[in-house]
């Protein structure tokens, strides 16, 4: 195999000796039509003179020009420009010889030279293009897979270069250009494909029989479901997006089902964050977690001065470290409040942002001590120390389940939220920023739809109405910086998450994706203790909006400071926590697990 396998010597090799022939040929073809190929045997005695110097001629151009150099596959418009412009040079520098009347090479019939030029340049331009037209029209053409580009700009070009040069597996059918796209370029051609309509997709894709398609634009998630669903109602599972990345790298990677659910807000706005972070000393709690993570590696791309990351997760502190190895690392217990006294007093941060908490429900529901400790006495901790080192601004993490809470997580939330809100905050601006749930972090159902997809299933959802609201991680954390960039202080910031999405058709658009769906099926597990079929965001519909349509402002609830540490610490004492939590927050409605005793319920 090391034989045929491309070298530069040998193509250059293989093109010398190529061009040798075909230039030997193509002059004893332009004697033969000069003389109706009966040629004189006078006109042939100085033939192989004229051969040589032609041919060393041409040669020479072609190395100094690098057309031995061009790769047999990419031959294409410049290099066949390159070939033109040797030809020419080469037959006129032979023009110049020939005038010289050099006895070796008379006679010579001149019209010879035109005529050896246009051969030579069709047959060693045909015999340059010959590779590349089999790559695209030959057999490998049909062994790969045909396929609708999707979006008719510059990338396009780019990906069907690539294809035809057998850079993919894809072989570039039709390109399907999208409503926002000028209408000028429908039924053009680009790069000899044809561009179709929009509304053309389902006769494009019976026509040419599509097994694939390859996005050329990241698309809005309401576009590319409406395409998604299209598509895979046409038999088309294989989704790709093409990305050119740095130094001219390119990159299929395939659609995944965060792609379909995630909700980019419009209003982001890195400047603000910018303003707000840079500069500063930054102190993160639940540093190692998935928000505490990303909100860490923002704050140092927005030009933190300092970073302290906290967590008490030696393994995820230890991953965040290593990605930030600049930062300071404390493996540390929020619950432990002389020693982050001691932490705050010796880093004096500028901003705390407080993403530690025990955020999963069931294990909340089945260690509710170790939830209120970490939670709300952990939570009170970092608000306390945050106020009496003088910290500028406390964010503090809730959630959507602190709304009207049906489990013992959103009710330790909505206590901290309760908390931040009524506290005599003296120099520091409080703010606490509640979220639905993010895309693919830890816990979350896409990893375990995914283990269960990727073992042969089952994928269980616990009830076929269940939804959830959804947002990419990067985003959500930056819209929590936002947030955070406009607080005065004392306020509840509630972003908005979009549409709620079910949770079944979430598992059934991933086994899609995996192109699973004849052989994984859904089960239905019912609901956990604690579990909502619906999540809410809001209280009421009197939040007052930001400057910002992506963050809102729900309205305080005023809780007597000090009637509200009393109840709380008569919490961490009370023989009936549900009870005791009932009191500080009368909303919460403890959801039945229908696998407990009545008395476990209580």
């Amino acid at each position: 195999m090391s034989l045929f396998q491309p070298t530069n010597a040998k193509r250059i090799i293989f093109f010398a000796i190529s061009d040798l022939v075909i230039s030997l040929f193509t002059l004893l073809i332009s004697y033969g039509l000069r003389f109706n190929f009966e040629i004189p045997q006078t006109f042939m005695e100085s033939f192989f003179n004229i051969f040589i110097i032609l041919f060393l001629l041409k040669a020479t151009i072609f190395a100094a020009l690098n057309i031995y150099m061009t790769a047999w596959r990419f031959f294409g418009l410049e290099d066949a420009k390159k070939l033109l412009s040797a030809h020419l040079l080469a037959y006129t520098l032979f023009s110049l010889v020939m005038i010289q009347g050099f006895e070796a090479l008379s006679p010579f019939p001149r019209s010879v030279i035109g005529i050896d030029m246009v051969l030579s340049l069709f047959f060693i331009g045909l015999l340059r293009i010959s590779k590349r037209y089999y790559l695209e029209h030959g057999e490998r053409s049909f062994m790969m897979k045909p396929t609708l580009i999707i979006g008719a700009n510059t990338k396009a070009t780019q990906l069907i270069k690539s294809a035809l040069h057998g850079e993919f597996d894809y072989f570039p059918s039709a390109i399907l250009a999208l409503p926002s796209e000028s209408n000028s370029t429908i039924h053009t051609y680009i790069n000899n494909v044809k561009v179709y309509a929009y509304d053309e997709l389902e006769a494009v894709v019976n026509t040419f029989k599509i097994e694939a398609a390859i996005f050329t634009y990241e698309l809005d998630t309401e576009t590319l479901n409406s395409l998604y669903d299209r598509l895979y109602g046409l038999g088309i599972q294989e989704l790709r997006y093409y990305n050119l990345l740095e130094n001219a790298k390119e990159e299929l990677k395939p659609i995944r089902i965060s792609d379909l659910l995630a909700r980019h807000p419009q209003d982001l706005d890195p400047s603000s964050i910018s303003a707000f972070i840079r500069n500063k000393k930054v102190l993160i709690t639940g540093a190692g977690g998935s928000i505490g993570s990303e909100i860490s590696l923002q704050c140092n791309n927005y030009g933190a001065a300092s970073l302290l990351l906290i967590d008490h997760a030696e393994y995820n502190l230890y991953r965040i470290k290593e990605e930030l190895p600049h930062a300071d690392a404390r493996l540390l217990s929020v619950v432990d409040k002389e020693k982050l006294a001691a932490v705050f007093g010796a880093f004096k941060p500028d901003i705390v942002i407080h993403a530690a908490a025990y955020k999963h429900v069931p294990l909340c529901e089945d260690n509710i001590d170790s939830a209120l400790q970490n939670n709300i006495l952990g939570t009170m901790n970092i608000i306390d120390v945050s106020i009496d080192n003088g910290v500028q601004k406390l964010v503090v993490i809730s959630t959507d389940k602190a709304v009207r809470p049906t489990n013992i997580m959103g009710a330790t939330k909505r206590v901290t939220e309760l908390y931040g809100q009524n506290i005599d905050s003296k120099n520091t601006e409080i703010v606490a920023v509640r979220f639905g749930n993010v895309l693919g972090s830890s816990g979350s159902v896409i990893p375990k739809f995914k283990y269960q997809i990727e073992h042969g299933g089952p994928v269980t959802v616990t009830h076929p109405e269940i939804t959830r609201y959804f947002m990419l991680i990067p985003e959500a954390c930056q819209l929590v910086l936002q947030a955070a960039a406009i607080a005065k202080g004392n306020e509840l910031f509630i972003l908005d998450m979009g549409e709620p999405v079910k949770i079944v058709d979430l598992a059934r658009k991933m086994i899609q994706l995996y192109g699973k769906e004849d052989t994984i099926k859904i089960e239905f597990s019912g609901l956990r203790p604690g579990e909502k079929l619906f999540e809410e965001l809001m209280l009421d519909e009197n939040e007052q909006k930001t400057s910002y349509e992506s963050i809102f402002i729900a309205q305080p609830t005023y809780y007597e400071i000090g009637r509200l540490k009393k109840d709380i610490e008569a919490l961490f004492t009370a023989s009936d926590k549900i009870a005791a939590l009932k009191k500080i927050v009368p909303e919460f409605e403890r959801r039945a697990d229908p696998y407990r005793t009545n008395d476990e319920n209580k």
